[in-house]
């Protein structure tokens, strides 16, 4: 599973709808959680839905739009301490000291799930199988807002997400 993940490859509906169905189930998860990247498939929309139904939740699904050549930009920017874990983007958020990390002064790396052929591969996975997840909760008649973060800075876009969560 770790090098479908790493090759930029969907892992298969069954195993990620088996681990949300499992984590959902917990008791943190009862009065409410986001899910982020899930559902990605039709099949795991209707895996979802279903679940959700079954237990009387209605759902926001909410839709972050971000041209393409931006998310390229942030992601092919994104540098990672291999020590502590911090993230750094060469531009919006560059550490002090270009390439080493702010914490603990390791040379930062570039993770390789943030190549420029990996994300235009998870770009192109996207448009074929996450796209129509969108058009099926629409069709379906679930309520769908969609978010413009392509410019926004992250404490904007979270703003904006949770004003749509006040009024869910």
């Amino acid at each position: 599973m770790v090098a479908t993940m790493q090759s930029g490859a969907l892992v298969s509906d069954l195993v990620v709808n088996d681990l949300v169905t499992e984590r959902l189930s917990e008791a943190d998860a009862a009065l409410g959680f986001i899910l982020d990247g899930y559902p990605r498939t039709l099949d795991q929309a209707g895996h979802l839905a279903e679940w959700l139904v079954g237990r009387g939740i209605h759902e926001v699904v909410i839709h972050l739009a971000v041209d393409y050549n931006i998310v390229i930009a942030r992601l092919t920017g994104r540098r990672q301490c291999p020590r502590c874990g911090t993230l750094y983007n060469v531009t919006s958020h560059p550490p002090r000291v270009e390439g080493v990390c702010d914490l603990d002064g390791a040379e930062l790396v570039v993770r390789d799930d943030d190549s420029e052929a990996v994300i235009r591969g998870r770009l192109s996975a996207y448009d074929q199988q996450t796209r129509p997840v969108l058009e099926y909760f629409r069709r379906s008649g679930h309520r769908v807002v969609e978010v413009d973060a392509s410019d926004d800075p992250p404490e904007t876009v979270h703003r904006k997400i949770c004003q749509v969560m006040e009024t869910a």
